[in-house]
């Protein structure tokens, strides 16, 4: 489970997050959705250590994130971009590397390594350099790796941003995998296609807070509409309607 409490951030003179308060469980998928400028990406690079909250606290099962760091990060499996692949390495032996820095022992690492591969169906790409990979398998690949150390708690950036349509089948099925195995996921998305076909719960962020709350059928029910597009639109604000 994560827990974010309260969390602030400045860059200089624009304030990214203003008090931000949200709760993910295991075994839901929690939607974070929100205009550009919202202050999601910020918060989830603050959930995964790569920014320090100003103020506020985020635990992931119990850890705290800031004064036990690295016992936080063991139970998350993150992937905030496509773009850290070793293009020297095979598929495989990128999502086997990231497997020993998290200190798995050869046995269970080659036993998962070759699990992910087959359930992402990389089978023609694992010993293939990753340079020059598609867009879609360096999604897959990034999300193996993520995931090669087994994390309780997954958070997912805009996942399935550039992928064709049967990648994005695919990805969504994961997704409900995760969810089945009781992991904790969350993921912003600006398909909301994706948000009403997964998501247990929606956060809806505007100005670094957040606004709306709750499942999608109470989502609606704020916003007083049927349609959970135009629910977004109503909470969000004024600024929402130019982002989709």
């Amino acid at each position: 489970m994560i827990e974010a409490t309260n969390l602030s951030k400045r860059f200089g003179e624009t304030v990214a997050l203003d008090g931000l308060s949200f709760t993910s469980r295991n075994g839901r998928i929690v939607g974070l959705l929100g205009p550009n400028g919202a202050g999601k990406t910020t918060a989830l690079r603050i959930l995964y250590g790569l920014l320090k909250a100003d103020s506020g606290a985020v635990t992931i099962d119990g850890s705290d994130v800031e004064s036990n760091k690295l016992e936080a990060r063991r139970k998350i499996g993150a992937l905030p971009d496509i773009q850290g692949l070793y293009p020297r390495l095979t598929a495989r032996e990128n999502i086997y590397y990231f497997g020993r820095l998290h200190g798995i022992d050869e046995k269970t690492l080659k036993r998962r390594t070759g699990k992910l591969i087959e359930q992402f169906d990389m089978g023609s790409i694992a010993d293939r350099s990753a340079q020059g990979f598609s867009h879609g398998e360096r999604m897959k690949t990034s999300l193996a790796r993520a995931l090669v150390h087994d994390p309780p708690n997954v958070l997912l950036d805009e996942p399935t941003n550039g992928l064709d349509v049967p990648s994005v089948r695919a990805l969504r099925q994961v997704i409900s995998n995760l969810r089945s195995d009781g992991r904790s996921v969350i993921f912003s998305s600006h398909v909301m296609q994706e948000v009403a076909a997964l998501c247990d719960d929606i956060v809806i962020v505007a100005r670094g807070k957040a606004v709306a709350v709750g499942s999608p059928d109470d989502i609606r029910r704020q916003a007083g509409c049927e349609d959970l597009e135009e629910a977004f639109v109503r909470l969000a604000g004024p600024e929402a309607g130019s982002a989709l």
